[in-house]
């Protein structure tokens, strides 16, 4: 057999073969429902209103969009999802979801054991390789906003300058800044004893910098011979690739294994809209190409440098998928190589996802879960997400219905 096969993403017999008729059947009518962009409009206002104010429509959500795209309520109810994705030779990013809650030190500890009891669950099972983290689950917003604004962060003097940054906070800031470094400590090596790696997520840009700073710390302590840290760099940002390049100088100088999983980016409208409110350069891409080259060069530049970068490809774009697979056949590396990861989210781009898995390449699930009130700014970001990016829930749909008329339903 063929080590590196040819890849068809156009295959919905691998893509679906884990779904039932039923599940299938649900999937076209959410996607469909979804490409309505009024629909999603107003879903996307009223659903978190209604959850505050207690209106009983959980049941209905549990059913729909929840069902798609979250694993489950708990970790014992997630287990039977990621069990089955296994059983197709795909893996899981466990992801707890834990946005928009109580902002008290008291929860951010809370926050902290949740992350520790999802990696140690994640280290008994064959097919978790990761979990996700995000650093506003576990820090103040407004302390990384201070950090951030502190200084500006440029790749030359990344740790010298935030030191500066750190020394403008007042006592008691300081000994929060300490605690959040404590808390990160602890999940990462809790990760490291257990073999799971760690995703931390990227966030709004006005935050993002103290979030590099203490990711390329961890990388530094735990990246030594093998991978634990991942940082997430956002494309859609036009200063990221020349970050990645630089994070990589920084791991060669530090002496560790640099951990990349590069998205396009989820935070668009939010960042244009505050960058013309507050009158500074927007951080984002001028166009969706100027998106797409750096994202394709950044991939580029992680498989040439394989031995040092670790790099998750984490995309829907069918074209960045084939390409990091056409770059690995063209250097003779197998698409099961251990620094090369893909994923995508659940519930979406089941035809990259399974026809990958079936090809040998290490792909996963990023597959969120907690009670419904806590993983709603997610959902809504899903159903937002499918209606503004161009074509998704038109390629979802065409290939769904392609998978029904191939099984005569």
């Amino acid at each position: 057999m063929d080590p590196n096969p040819v890849i068809s993403f156009d295959n919905t017999e691998n893509a679906f073969a884990y779904k039932t008729d039923g599940e299938l059947k649900r999937a076209r009518f959410l996607f469909n429902s979804m490409s309505y962009a009024w629909l999603v409009s107003i879903g996307t206002r009223v659903t978190p209103w209604a959850i505050r104010t207690g209106i009983p429509i959980k049941g209905l959500i549990r059913k729909t969009i929840f069902k798609q795209f979250v694993g489950g309520e708990t970790l014992e109810e997630t287990a039977s999802v990621a069990k089955k994705l296994g059983e197709f030779g795909v893996e899981v990013i466990l992801d707890y979801g834990v946005e928009g809650g109580e902002h008290s030190e008291a929860a951010f500890d809370h926050a902290t054991d949740q992350f520790i009891r999802v990696i140690k669950y994640a280290g008994t099972q064959p097919n978790i390789p990761y979990m996700s983290v995000k650093i506003t689950g576990i820090a103040r917003f407004g302390l990384l906003e201070k950090l951030d604004h502190s200084v500006e962060i440029n790749a030359g003097s990344l740790m010298k300058r935030f030191s500066k940054a750190v020394e403008s906070l007042t006592e008691d800031e300081k000994t929060e800044w300490l605690k959040v470094q404590s808390r990160l400590l602890r999940i990462c090596k809790t990760a490291a004893e257990k073999k799971v790696g760690v995703f931390i997520d990227a966030e709004e840009t006005w935050i993002q910098d103290p979030i590099d700073v203490i990711t390329i710390l961890m990388m530094e302590q735990f990246n030594k011979n093998e991978v634990v840290v991942y940082n997430t760099l956002q494309l859609y940002r036009h200063d990221r690739l020349q970050f990645l390049k630089d994070s990589y100088e920084a791991a060669v100088q530090r002496n560790f294994i640099l951990g990349a999983k590069i998205v396009r980016g989820a935070y668009m409208e939010k960042e244009r809209k505050r960058a013309e409110q507050m009158n500074y350069p927007s951080p984002i891409q001028p166009h969706k190409d100027a998106t797409d080259k750096d994202f394709n060069e950044a991939i580029r530049f992680c498989i040439d440098h394989i031995d040092r970068i670790a790099v998750v490809v984490a995309s829907h774009n069918e074209y960045s998928n084939l390409l990091t697979t056409e770059l690995l056949k063209q250097k003779g590396l197998l698409f099961s190589h251990p620094h090369v990861h893909f994923s995508q989210l659940y519930g979406m781009s089941d035809n990259i996802t399974f026809n990958l898995a079936i090809a040998g390449c290490h792909v996963s699930k990023y597959l969120p879960f907690g009670p419904i009130k806590d993983v709603i700014p997610y959902l809504m970001r899903r159903a937002q997400e499918n209606t503004s990016v161009k074509g998704q829930t038109g390629r979802e749909l065409a290939l769904i219905k392609k998978e029904m008329k191939r099984r005569d339903l």
